[in-house]
């Protein structure tokens, strides 16, 4: 499936893209399609844009993700792998260590999650945790002090099978994120 460029433009801009690499998507492309990246795997596209053109590792993985979009080698929100991931944020009124119980704490879980149950699988407190769901997902927690008695909750589940399980799962993070900040402020 083919992104527009009007779309694909709109997760990075022009201006960026010149900024950080002194070219635009439509000279991006047209060097990419000179070396027939389409017939090359990801990590090859993006050692090329590193050693030939000496492109740096983050702006290579961002103009070798937009190229694979682009000519239709990968859907929005697609890994290399060819699975999907989901993502979902929200802050919180509270600092992160209060942030990190409510998340991590298999009771206080209870209260913002619903039915959904999970199992810890690391933490590195209280910054990030990884659960196995009783959905069968995996979840990647990652939280950020933003002061002032706040907290980013940032949640990903990768390994998704495709862009709509992307997005039912998103939507089902947002709503227990925003459940898991009603939880908070009261």
């Amino acid at each position: 499936m083919s992104e527009t460029p009007a779309r694909r433009r709109a997760s990075m801009s022009d201006q960026a893209l010149i900024e950080g690499t002194g070219a635009d998507w439509k000279t991006w492309l047209a060097i990419l399609d000179e070396r027939d990246a389409a017939s090359l795997d990801h990590a090859a596209i993006a050692h090329l844009l590193v050693k030939e053109f000496g492109v740096d590792g983050w702006w290579a993985q961002s103009i070798t993700v937009g190229f694979e979009q682009e000519r239709g080698l990968r859907e929005p929100g697609q890994r290399a792998d060819g699975t999907f991931s989901a993502n979902a944020s929200k802050t919180v009124p509270v600092a992160i260590g209060t942030a990190f119980e409510w998340v991590a704490d298999p009771d206080r879980q209870r209260e913002w999650l619903g039915a959904l149950e999970l199992s810890q699988r690391s933490a590195s407190p209280p910054k990030s945790v990884r659960f196995d769901a009783s959905d069968g997902t995996r979840v990647l927690v990652n939280l950020s002090d933003k002061g002032g008695g706040k907290t980013a909750v940032q949640v990903e589940i990768p390994g998704l099978a495709s862009a709509e399980e992307g997005a039912t799962a998103k939507s089902a993070w947002r709503e227990r994120l925003t459940r898991l900040a009603e939880a908070l402020a009261r």
